[in-house]
């Protein structure tokens, strides 16, 4: 275990995060094309990064069912929590008060589910060091590399939503405080691998949610179909390179 090293590397997934984050507020104009980019990227973490992990990790301990079985449960979970508490729909005009207040809720659950996949992005770089120093390197290059699309995730989540300029750097923040803060309790504690798969594989069913039914069809919406379909397939193809080269 290198304590520096850890927690060195997981500021710089917190600079990435806020790269990112940063980018997508200077891009407020082009936000149907960035939310396009990001529920490709999104999706891509889910498939490609989150629920290859979960099975990496848990093969061991559970059946691939299971596994595949808690991916589910998290999409349907957050399912039932965008349709019968957080009430969603599109914008499809002026809804009135009631559905901005059920519009912000969603971005903040979306906001906080993205930053507690930041938190085990720490935690995963930690776990990984304390397994061996070469394994570590691997998981952090991974984590430095999506942490810039977590940020612009993070942002568009909660100005999709309604929230402002202000509420989403917040959030930003926090997301970018997240894997520090999940990389510093690896060095106190140690999370079973049984356990973490399943935790993983449960927010691969939370983002394959967001991505598909939330960010996607409102990148689309009321804008060229076309573009904004490019710019999702570039981004699932940009998070499918940049995982498989480091891993």
């Amino acid at each position: 275990m290198h304590p520096l090293l850890v927690m060195t590397i997981a500021l710089g997934a917190a600079a990435a995060t806020m790269i990112g984050g940063t980018f997508a507020l200077k891009l407020r104009d082009k936000l149907h094309l960035i939310l396009g980019f990001s529920a490709g990227a999104i999706i891509a973490v889910a498939f490609f990064d989150l629920l290859p992990e979960a099975l990496n990790l848990g093969s061991k301990f559970h059946a691939l069912n299971t596994i595949v079985t808690f991916m589910a449960i998290g999409f349907f979970l957050y399912t039932i929590l965008d349709r019968f508490i957080l009430l969603h729909a599109h914008h499809d005009g002026d809804e009135g008060e009631e559905h901005s207040q059920h519009s912000m809720r969603r971005g903040l659950i979306g906001a906080g589910s993205l930053s507690g996949h930041s938190f085990l992005d720490g935690f995963a770089i930690g776990l990984a060091f304390q397994a061996s120093a070469a394994i570590g390197a691997v998981v952090a290059a991974a984590v430095l590399t999506h942490d810039f699309s977590d940020g612009i995730n993070t942002v568009n989540v909660i100005l999709k939503n309604g929230g402002s300029r202000k509420e989403a750097f917040r959030w930003l923040i926090t997301d970018a405080a997240a894997p520090v803060i999940g990389a510093a309790a690896t060095l106190f504690f140690h999370v079973p691998e049984s356990v973490l798969s399943l935790i993983l594989a449960t927010f691969a069913g939370f983002f394959l949610y967001i991505g598909a039914t939330d960010l996607l069809p409102e990148s689309h919406h009321q804008h060229p179909r076309a573009l904004t379909t490019v710019m999702t397939i570039l981004g699932a193809v940009v998070l499918f390179i940049v995982i498989h080269l480091a891993g």
